[in-house]
């Protein structure tokens, strides 16, 4: 078994697998949209994050017909709420040690959501 992130896979595979042709997945590349590891050899090797990423151009201009251009916007928006939600998940954490720890009161301290988005508070 292969890790999420780990580049195993060949642009022939991911190209059958995903019913494209591989030189759709060169101009993917070239337009930014994902980037593919590279062997020594100068190979393009396929992460299933990568795969994913794939997935979702294919469903944005496929099914909801979005160019590339439109694509590029969209996970760049993704990319970021995908961080924020990552720094939201290590300030918990960070949050949840103090509290542990004594250094900040349970009622000085309130975690709110609001949409895809917490809020952290820290109360006098």
């Amino acid at each position: 078994m292969h890790g999420y992130d780990e580049p195993v896979y060949l642009i022939s595979v991911v190209a059958k697998a995903l019913n494209i042709h591989p030189q759709t997945l060169r101009q993917y590349e070239r337009e930014g949209l994902v980037t593919p590891s590279r062997t020594g050899g100068k190979m393009r090797l396929y992460s299933q994050r990568d795969i994913d990423r794939i997935n979702m151009i294919l469903r944005l201009t496929r099914d909801l017909g979005v160019n590339l251009a439109g694509v590029d916007i969209i996970l760049q928006f993704k990319d970021q709420i995908d961080q924020m939600e990552q720094e939201i998940e290590d300030l918990k954490v960070e949050l949840s040690k103090h509290q542990r720890q004594g250094s900040v009161a349970a009622r000085h301290s309130l975690v709110k959501k609001r949409n895809i988005y917490e809020i952290i508070i820290f109360g006098e």
